[in-house]
């Protein structure tokens, strides 16, 4: 039933037989699934909330698809670090390569050589930009800039005018791409946006830059955090200091704790990007790609936005807790 419906859903996305062609590996195109072999590689960690649907993704896809799959990350965001998991990737010669683009520059050649070496690369969640000068099949995720400028829109209609972006890996052009869209969104409407940057690894000091930036700004009325390892401390920053009905609070990304607060009316919206979407679909794309030669026929394949909010909070909270939104 899983496969079935997989196929119809790539249908449906507009896959064709036709385009660019597989490189030959060992002298020819491998067709049997036993011998596929696919490595992933994130800039975040599977321990990470976010990274961790996204690894549930991949690993259920694997199972459907009946092929090895193996997910590798740095110990934090470290571009040095996951340039070398590519390259070393790269050497082990994998039948297919599945990568976040964070920082172009870092990537560029540990990507360009994987593609050089004949191996069929796919981009997901971070990289949307710059994925098809990189010359990868395609990429999966949503383009940020347009999203976080959406946001700024939401909370500007919503009365927002004095903001914080609150970016918890400031140099991640994607994340940077959120808060650039959200400034100018908010500027548009006369408003105005500080970015803040905090620690990923320390939720502590997180709610105190926040508290201290609110405190410090008496007219702040909104805060848009990047993902859930920003918006928690958020909302006890906010409760802790009695603003958490005063400031209006935005998200990427889902937990249960962020869709009970979007319940509760504590967070106005949370924004869905579907990474378990990101995490199963290239695998499934590069299963038919090296078997079948069937390639996307977008540049871009995006799995959001969607705009979680009080209205459909409860439909999608079952599905949070089982590891699938």
């Amino acid at each position: 039933m899983k496969k079935t419906f997989t196929m119809i859903l790539l249908f449906m996305l507009g896959l064709t037989g036709c385009g660019r062609s597989p490189e030959k590996q060992n002298g020819s195109i491998v067709v049997e699934r036993s011998e596929i072999r696919i490595v992933v590689i994130t800039h975040g960690q599977a321990s990470d909330p976010f990274w961790s649907v996204v690894k549930n993704g991949v690993d259920a896809a694997a199972r459907d698809m009946s092929i090895r799959v193996e997910y590798q990350a740095p110990i934090s965001f470290d571009m040095v670090a996951m340039a070398q998991l590519i390259d070393a990737a790269v050497a082990s010669r994998p039948q297919g390569l599945v990568v976040s683009i964070p920082d172009a520059n870092a990537l560029h050649d540990p990507i360009a050589n994987a593609i050089a070496s004949g191996i069929p690369v796919i981009s997901i969640n971070s990289g949307s930009d710059v994925a098809k000068q990189l010359g990868v099949l395609t990429h999966l995720g949503q383009t940020e800039y347009e999203t976080g400028y959406k946001a700024g829109e939401k909370m500007a209609f919503a009365g927002v005018r004095q903001a914080i972006c609150v970016n918890q890996e400031v140099g991640n052009m994607s994340l940077d791409l959120r808060c650039q869209g959200f400034a100018d969104a908010m500027k548009m409407f006369g408003g105005n946006v500080e970015i803040l940057s905090v620690e990923l690894a320390d939720p502590t000091e997180t709610q105190q830059r926040i508290t201290t930036v609110v405190i410090r700004n008496p007219e702040v009325n909104g805060i848009l955090t990047l993902g859930p390892m920003g918006v928690l401390p958020a909302l006890k920053a906010l409760e802790e200091i009695g603003k958490l009905d005063q400031i209006k609070l935005a998200t990427f990304d889902l937990t249960p704790e962020v869709l009970l607060a979007i319940k509760e009316g504590h967070i106005m919206f949370a924004i869905d990007q579907q990474p378990y979407l990101q995490g199963y679909l290239p695998i499934v794309l590069l299963t038919l790609y090296i078997t079948n030669l069937n390639t996307p026929a977008y540049d871009v394949l995006r799995t959001g936005p969607g705009f979680i909010t009080k209205e459909n909070a409860e439909q999608i909270t079952l599905l949070t807790q089982k590891g699938t939104r």
